[in-house]
């Protein structure tokens, strides 16, 4: 017996899965949850990374703002839990680098 026609669901789950979409579309959530949290202007001097392991990575423009933002990690792992429950977040690590 033939099997059925494969459910849409599956096809569009593969296809966002071998384009890499799903992994633009987080990025775009963290970079949207970030930006609520520290704001604009802190926005703007920062990067957003991945997550992985439940650690989001930021990059900072300059070790003097790595500093401050290290200040308030346990606040802004709350802020950003709270605005993405679900994926996961336990820590954030920082790191001084190139923000473009």
């Amino acid at each position: 017996m033939a099997p059925g026609p494969e459910r849409i669901d599956r096809i569009l789950a593969e296809l966002m899965a071998r384009s890499g979409y799903g992994r633009v579309q987080a990025a775009a959530t963290w970079e949207a949850a970030w930006r609520e949290v520290v704001g604009r202007e802190l926005a703007g001097q920062t990067r957003v990374g991945r997550l992985r392991r439940g650690r989001l990575d930021v990059i900072v423009v300059n070790s003097t703002l790595l500093q401050e933002m290290a200040f308030r990690k346990a606040e802004l792992v709350k802020a950003l839990q709270r605005r993405l429950p679900d994926e996961g977040l336990r820590e954030i690590r920082f790191r001084v680098g190139t923000v473009d």
